[in-house]
């Protein structure tokens, strides 16, 4: 196991590589704007020793903007190497994010390692809540938030 911490003490990252190729980066803290950068380098090393990554998000508090940049270019990087990212078992939390950012839907993410790791197919639908719209005028983090209700709505512009 090699441990590779970020700069900021709010995240820290350790890897494995699993048979079959794959590298496993395990994520353990806040997955934001501090630890971004020193994020993105670890990552580009590790996509340079093995372009199949699975990252392991089941430890992780909390993720922004910056760190979701992060997975998306390391998506990239890892296509562009001919090789793959995967997310695996993401917190309630950073499942909520990457879903409301509309996430799930271009990145591989898979409920569980092992299930990323063999393949399986995804099942956004045993990660993810059902869609929903957001209730008006609930702020959290500039992102607009409300009760999880199950159902899809969208208001007619006169309801607004």
């Amino acid at each position: 196991m090699i441990y590779a911490p970020a700069h900021d003490a709010s995240l820290s990252l350790t890897s494995r590589t699993e048979r079959g190729g794959y590298v496993i980066a395990a994520l353990r803290g806040k997955l934001g704007i501090a630890s971004a950068p020193a994020l993105r380098d670890q990552l580009l090393r590790l996509l340079r020793a093995a372009s199949h990554l699975i990252i392991d998000l089941s430890a992780v508090e909390h993720a922004d903007a910056s760190g979701l940049a992060v997975l998306v270019g390391s998506g990239r990087r890892a296509r562009l190497l001919g090789g793959s990212l995967r997310l695996a078992a993401p917190s309630p939390e950073v499942a909520r994010i990457l879903s409301a950012a509309g996430l799930n839907r271009h990145l591989d993410i898979f409920p569980t390692v092992r299930a990323a790791i063999t393949g399986q197919p995804r099942l956004p639908e045993a990660i993810f809540p059902a869609a929903t719209v957001p209730a008006r005028d609930h702020r959290i983090d500039g992102v607009i938030a409300g009760r999880a209700t199950g159902k899809t709505s969208v208001a007619s512009p006169a309801a607004r």
